[in-house]
């Protein structure tokens, strides 16, 4: 009876984490919930991406003419992002709302990373991933009072919190493949080389898709010609589809992980 008891305990462990027992069976099945990370980071990305699909799209559609508006008054084809999601409604209210719930998940997804850092990296490194994580922070509060304060609203709160976006979200993505790469042992698996690979290609079309923004903007502001201001945005879509694509690799980093839902509150498992 006594072994069969701790055999019975053992299947619930592994079930439900290692350092805990559920006392009642009908507890187990009524109180817990256990979702995969993975799909965590995928709906963390996913709120942000369809709100800017959308803001573009909808902007186009209805507002095409006073989005594409610059004071150039040459045509263009496309809005800025700043307009798309930041002058209009609904754009802004959508974009408002997908910033603000993926701003909690992301919070989990700061945990989740502090977790992997102390698991997987050496400890003369533990320092470097720490400021990964502040960059992390950083982006992530930028992304927020950028998306709520545009720059009709508040111009110079705008103006710096975009450029803060940008600043951090390079800088993160350039220190976490550097710490992934050079601050740990090798990939174990093809999981984590396949993480590592996207994280590097987005890092790379990430700064390819700032320097032509830069260039365009250049362009625009000095000759005005016809649909540039354009191509400075099609540029700025592509700065943020990277950045998107860079945190998505977090659904690889955190494969076979979970995060479990019960009565007692959260646990990452």
């Amino acid at each position: 009876m006594i072994s069969s008891s701790i055999a019975q305990a053992n299947m619930e462990k592994s079930r439900f984490g290692s350092d805990y027992i559920p006392l009642v069976k009908e507890e187990a099945v009524r109180c817990r919930l256990l979702i995969p990370f993975s799909k965590i980071a995928w709906f963390t990305v996913s709120l942000p991406l369809f709100g800017f699909i959308f803001c573009i799209v909808w902007s186009v559609l209805y507002n095409f003419t006073a989005a594409t508006y610059t004071h150039c008054k040459v045509d263009n084809f496309l809005p800025s992002i700043s307009a798309a999601i930041g002058h209009y409604r609904p754009q802004k209210d959508i974009w408002k709302a997908a910033i603000a719930t993926q701003s909690f998940t992301r919070i989990l997804v700061l945990i989740m990373y502090y977790r992997h850092y102390k698991e997987t990296l050496y400890k003369w490194a533990y320092g470097i991933g720490n400021f990964v994580l502040f960059t992390y922070t950083i982006e992530n509060t930028a992304l927020v009072t950028l998306s709520f304060w545009s720059s009709i609203e508040n111009y110079a709160l705008h103006k710096l919190s975009f450029i803060t976006f940008l600043v951090m979200s390079l800088l993160h993505m350039l220190l976490s493949s550097i710490v992934v790469r050079n601050c740990r042992s090798p990939a174990k698996d093809t999981i984590e080389e396949n993480s590592f690979q996207w994280k590097r290609r987005m890092l790379i079309g990430n700064v390819s898709s700032i320097l032509l923004a830069t260039y365009f903007f250049y362009r625009h502001n000095t000759y005005c010609e016809s649909n540039v201001y354009s191509l400075f945005a099609l540029a700025e879509y592509m700065v943020v589809l990277t950045n998107m694509g860079f945190h998505m690799t977090a659904a690889w980093d955190f494969a076979g992980r979970s995060l479990l839902v019960s009565c007692k509150g959260l646990r990452i498992i």
